[in-house]
């Protein structure tokens, strides 16, 4: 039997590709996107099941071509992570306006075009399941993220609209708020001082991931939330 196929956006070495690796190591083919073409040649080299498709998300000419190279290349995904984040810090007197704007094509119209282009197929097939990586700022909007939390919290509504359109038709649509700093290298260097134990490891995320999408059918979620115990909320 052939393997099932997923898609990850926004694959970098942080969550991206670690939940690359938690779909690998569950069975799956996976394709890649990302704008960054020597990470990605880099990591399908060392990673068997694994295709890349270069692509910056919110062009969505750019983006269609990817997605059509994506499809007639590899086949239709059955899984699919929107995992590709546009971000800026500021509040709203000092960001300006055009990032919020391309900050919502990355976080909100990809991820309408993505939708687009995944759920027929999942529809003839009756199951698939698309999933968005979110944070705190699809609840809340605070001073510095006004250029941010707008396009999280759309996302969020989206996908919950996307999900109440799709479950009848057997396509599980999900929303993870990932309350935490993530263990990157920059985060690291932001805080030095944090101990390890307050940030969330993209591996621990990917699992999460991993389970929201292979839920029985009988007891799907929408909106989850990770955090680590040191996270006040």
């Amino acid at each position: 039997m052939s393997k099932k196929r997923a898609l990850v956006t926004g694959v970098g070495p942080g969550t991206g590709l670690a939940v690359v690796n938690r779909l690998l190591a569950g069975g799956y083919q996976v394709a890649m996107i990302s704008r960054s073409a020597e990470r990605l040649k880099q990591w399908e080299a060392v990673l068997p099941g694994t295709r890349a498709f270069v692509a910056d998300v919110s062009d969505p000419q750019g983006f269609d071509v990817a997605l059509d190279s994506l499809f007639h290349e590899f086949g239709a995904p059955e899984l699919v992570v929107h995992n590709a984040v546009g971000g800026a810090f500021g509040n709203f007197m000092q960001v300006d306006p055009a990032v919020l704007q391309r900050n919502f094509q990355t976080n909100v119209m990809a991820f309408l075009h993505l939708a687009r282009r995944v759920a027929p197929a999942m529809i003839e097939a009756g199951h698939g399941v698309i999933l968005a990586t979110g944070n705190t700022s699809a609840l809340r909007g605070k001073s510095h993220f006004a250029a941010f939390a707008p396009t999280k919290a759309a996302q969020r509504i989206l996908a919950e609209s996307i999900a109440r359109e799709l479950g009848p038709q057997g396509v599980h649509v999900a929303y993870l708020v990932i309350d935490a700093v993530i263990d990157l290298e920059w985060t690291r260097k932001m805080r030095p001082d944090a101990p390890d134990d307050f940030f969330i490891k993209p591996a621990d995320i990917a699992e999460e991931i991993w389970h929201l999408a292979h839920q029985p059918k009988g007891a799907w979620s929408f909106n989850a939330e990770i955090r680590p115990f040191r996270e006040s909320w």
